[in-house]
């Protein structure tokens, strides 16, 4: 996944997430040269095509006559561009626009969310405003509007909607009540301590495979719990504030968030780290019910997997067996009203922004001001898009409201040039894998053979979801939602047994983002992301190249990032490497986990080099093949000087000005412990001080902020 969006609530959209941006690992060289073809002067040469041919160039173009499509404005002219690229580009950018109120961080993606924002909302006004077919998607789209800006419906009817739910709960007496209550829960969208979803099996992609993977928490990381640090006692507090609140509002029983908080934190102890779960291999644990009956003895399994409608299932993969050994005998010690408690506190929270605003201002306490220092709630129309189209995810209608979006939104000629840029950034990495210095012939092979087979997918699927089980009622938001969770639920099951569907999407089109699936083998471009700044269909090649080529890029390195790596050209989990190329792979990208470990963006506080490994890779090859590219395809024009930038130059300036963005601290420290992507500032800097080629344009010398010798710079793909 090119950038971290809003964080998302739902349990199989973080466990999902985990796979979203897997990748490979090399070793070190001599030198950080990108091997381009260069003139005897050191200059870029600029060629129709390299040897084996095939780069799709604008001959019947004029550059010159081109704009630059740099953004002049946001550059700070006192930071000298060899110091800190990132400020350089974005610095004007960054003194004059300030966060918004309602957003724990803004830069580059968050523009273009923001329009998507206000295209879908005029899509759900149309549909809002006519009096459409019962049954249509236009309906259900119009009545969920409706349905959630009814705020006095929802205040009339307060807890009302959730009582049913609340006395399920009151009614469980036993351990094995409690555990066939959360398989249960997973059909409403509720955290429980077992999360489980359905996916590709990773040994033999040709199939569907049940996981069971931790859960359970209500604080964004197990390091929340367990440190004694200022800032996670305070999220500690807020915790146990909000658990409080939202059971005075409720009128449930008094003094039940300090139990909460520490049966929480018991989970988290069992946590795996977040690096661990990164691990492709580690979480590879396929089990026969009987294999995990002996892991977990205290947990009835049958009867959780029969509550969550899996009741035939045979085996599993658990993600993380050490998590359910543990969470066996924590099971058994907790005592049943408290099991309650969390329970009756999960569905509270999990449902709490469809409550009256009493509920809804508990939840931003924590969530929004807490952890993430969002001084204002998004306004409800916002929060009515984000809940109807997807933040992160689809939403109750996300497929519904993305086919309008694409009629409307996705011109026909950004796909044909996106077509091009994609067919040319896997030329440049067929090329790329040929040079390397540090992979023997046997791997590379191998390679070049996974490279050859990823597929491609551009702007919008083939295959839009079918809504025509989900009801919706314009009077009744939680019902909306809780029927849609039941629908999504169902829809996510019936892949069981089912051949798998390589027409699926991951993300709607009105998705700013991107993303490579490991198990599918495919790179993935949603049509919101083919704009500026990223992606201009009218300017000239450089910073196309330097913005949604290098998205390109970093998606297709992810198939060759430390975890990506591990899967073959098919999508299966197995070794295709030689030891020694292993090896190799494993120096360089230590000494890239090195570099990246010395950022700081908060007093004491630094990267998890390894957490942000994967993406680190995919930064750095897609800034290096998006490069290679870029030398090869203007159809042998060199390219005109614009704006005062020379084309390379305005390669590297367009590949920083997409990264820009900008943190609140709190929203920062919750990144540093969950994003497996580095902070922005650090995704332009960290790839540019190793590559030569930006060294070269900007004349880098000893002494400048971001040069590095080349015997340090790191080269993987």
């Amino acid at each position: 996944i090119v950038a971290a969006g809003e964080h998302s609530s739902n349990q199989r959209e973080r466990a999902q997430a985990l796979r979203g941006a897997v990748g490979d690992d090399a070793r070190p060289i001599d030198s950080c040269a990108a091997n381009e073809p260069r003139a005897t002067n050191g200059s870029p040469v600029f060629s129709e095509q390299n040897a084996s041919g095939g780069f799709i160039g604008r001959a019947n173009i004029n550059h010159s006559s081109l704009p630059s499509g740099i953004d002049r404005r946001g550059i700070d002219t006192t930071v000298r561009v060899q110091d800190n690229i990132f400020l350089f580009a974005n610095g004007e950018w960054l003194k004059h626009t300030p966060i918004p109120e309602d957003k724990s961080n803004y830069g580059a993606f968050s523009v273009l969310m923001d329009e998507a924002e206000a295209h879908i909302r005029e899509i759900i006004a149309a549909a809002a405003s006519e009096e459409n077919p019962p049954g249509s998607e236009a309906q259900k789209i119009g009545d969920f509007f409706r349905s959630y800006m009814d705020q006095d419906t929802i205040e009339a009817r307060g807890l009302k909607p959730l009582q049913e739910e609340l006395a399920k709960i009151d009614r469980l007496q036993s351990l094995d009540q409690v555990v066939a209550h959360w398989g249960y829960l997973q059909t409403r969208d509720v955290t429980t301590p077992i999360g489980f979803y359905v996916d590709q099996d990773d040994k033999n992609s040709t199939v569907y495979l049940g996981v069971v993977i931790q859960s359970g928490l209500s604080l964004p990381d197990r390091d929340y719990y367990l440190q004694d640090d200022e800032k996670y006692a305070s999220a500690r507090a807020a915790l146990a504030t909000y658990i409080q609140t939202l059971f005075d509002l409720g009128q449930l029983p008094a003094g039940a968030a300090e139990a909460i908080v520490a049966l929480e934190t018991k989970l988290a102890q069992a946590s795996w780290t977040r690096t661990d779960l990164r691990d492709a291999n580690k979480r590879y644990n396929k089990m026969s019910l009987a294999e995990l009956a002996d892991l977990a003895p205290e947990i009835p399994w049958k009867q959780y997997l029969s509550a969550a409608k899996v009741g035939q299932l045979s085996e599993l993969n658990v993600n993380t067996p050490s998590y359910f050994e543990t969470l066996s005998t924590i099971a058994a010690e907790t005592p049943l009203e408290v099991w309650r408690w969390y329970l009756k506190f999960q569905l509270l929270s999990a449902y709490a922004m469809a409550l009256p605003q009493d509920f809804i201002e508990a939840r931003f306490a924590l969530y929004g001001q807490e952890l993430a220092g969002v001084p204002e709630l998004k306004p409800r129309w916002k929060r009515a898009v984000q809940a109807l189209a997807g933040g992160r995810g689809f939403g109750v209608l996300g497929d519904a409201v993305g086919k309008i979006y694409v009629q409307q939104h996705y011109p026909a000629e950004a796909r044909v040039r996106m077509g091009e840029l994609v067919e040319n950034l896997l030329l440049a990495y067929e090329h790329s894998i040929r040079d390397l210095t540090w992979m023997t012939p046997e791997t590379k092979q191998k390679a070049l053979d996974k490279l050859s087979k990823i597929t491609t997918k551009i702007g919008h699927t083939k295959k839009w979801r079918d809504y025509t089980a989900l009801e919706i009622q314009p009077d009744d938001l939680l019902g909306n939602l809780l029927r849609s969770a039941q629908t999504e639920y169902q829809r996510m099951i019936d892949k069981l047994g089912q051949p798998v569907d390589r027409e699926e999407w991951h993300m709607t089109p009105h998705t700013v983002n991107a993303y490579y699936s490991a198990s599918m083998n495919e790179i993935v471009f949603p049509a919101a992301i083919l704009q500026p700044p990223f992606f201009q269909v009218d300017a000239e090649d450089a910073v196309n190249y330097g913005s949604i080529g290098a998205v390109i890029g970093h998606e297709i390195s992810h198939a060759f990032d430390d975890q990506g790596s591990k899967y073959d050209g098919a999508g299966n989990l197995e070794n295709w490497w030689t030891d020694e190329d292993r090896r190799a792979f494993a120096q360089l990208t230590g000494q890239l986990v090195e570099q990246y470990e010395q950022y700081s963006p908060l007093k004491g506080r630094h990267l998890n080099g390894r957490l942000t490994l994967g993406e680190n890779i995919a930064d750095l090859s897609g800034l290096a093949v998006a490069y290679r590219a870029y030398l090869l395809s203007p159809s042998g024009q060199q390219p005109p000087v614009l704006d005062g930038w020379t084309g390379p130059q305005r390669f590297f300036l367009g590949w920083s000005q997409s990264w820009r963005r900008k943190y609140r601290d709190e929203e920062m420290l919750n990144r540093l412990l969950t994003d497996p992507h580095s902070p922005s500032e650090y995704r332009a800097n960290g790839p540019c001080s190793n590559f030569e080629p930006f060294l070269e344009a900007f004349d880098l010398q000893p002494g400048d902020g971001l040069y590095r010798k080349p015997a340090q710079c790191i080269r993987i793909w």
